[in-house]
């Protein structure tokens, strides 16, 4: 595996590959790794001539510093777990390598997918998501882009990034299941920061996903909602939403949809998970 730092130099390296017909797939990560990043780099290795990984903690997507200064670095197991799945070029910049001197923000116009569920909880976060991946695609310039489905709304950001940036043609977006613990927690980096004891508590959050899966079509969709909030809150988890949504817009539904997509976001001793489940 080739370690880039510098983004000029990697995009040299890059360039020269897809010259000699190339194809890279990409997989962007703020390190941390798990099996699911594994499983996503695998993916490209099977996709691709060439799988490139970066580990960038962006500080442009926290809007709680607080989150930002405790976000888990593990950069040496990091890089040993990458050598071993066969990832071929590790990008590790640093804040002025993807944010150089000189650099202009820009502003994004996302529409309403900005501003629900996660976009309320955490106001600027996916300015500063497509704020990263923007930079991330023009250096690196994949022509696959490896997401996991944990992440479910940002997956749906950088779709609308890569409309805006009328790359639908050049970049295809891949979006994996999400891969979980055999207790059924979603795989993430905050995972590393649970207590034991709330370790124990998480899966309770995939149970109550599957709960509202089981019972569609039986229960109303406002007392699932309510229900599966209260089987949270009775473990001890601070609830910013449990939504019912359509898959494609995001949007409230208040009966049957096409798709639909249940979506949970909870803290429990200031450790935040997210999850979701495609419903039908």
């Amino acid at each position: 595996m080739v370690i880039f730092k510098n983004a000029d130099q990697v995009s040299d390296f890059l360039s020269g590959l897809k010259k000699k017909d190339k194809n890279l797939g990409f997989v962007p990560t703020m390190g941390a790794l798990h099996k699911g990043h594994v499983s996503l780099i695998q993916t490209s290795k099977e996709e691709n001539d060439v799988t490139v990984c970066s580990i960038f903690i962006n500080p442009a997507q926290f809007n709680n510093p607080e989150d930002f200064r405790r976000y888990p670095v593990t950069v040496e197991k990091d890089i040993e777990l990458l050598i071993q799945s066969g990832c071929d070029v590790l990008f590790l910049p640093s804040v002025e390598q993807v944010y150089p001197p000189g650099y202009k923000k820009k502003i994004y116009p996302l529409g309403n997918i900005e501003t629900m569920l996660e976009g309320y909880y955490r106001p600027g976060h996916f300015q500063g998501v497509c704020e990263v991946m923007d930079r991330l695609m023009e250096i690196i310039q994949p022509q696959r882009l490896y997401l996991g489905q944990k992440d479910y709304q940002q997956c749906m950001v950088i779709r609308k990034l890569i409309e805006l940036s009328g790359k639908q043609q050049q970049l295809e977006l891949v979006v994996e299941p999400t891969i979980r613990e055999e207790d059924g927690l979603a795989m993430s980096s905050r995972n590393l920061r649970l207590s034991k004891e709330d370790r124990a508590k998480a899966p309770v959050i995939n149970k109550t996903l599957s709960y509202i899966k089981n019972n569609l079509g039986q229960i109303p969709l406002k007392t699932l909602r309510n229900t599966a909030r209260t089987r949270l809150e009775s473990e001890g988890f601070i609830v910013d939403y449990v939504e019912i949504a359509d898959a494609y817009t995001l949007e409230t539904v208040r009966g049957q949809s096409e798709k639909l997509v249940a979506l949970v976001a909870a803290s429990i001793n200031n450790v935040r998970l997210i999850d979701n489940m495609i419903l039908n």
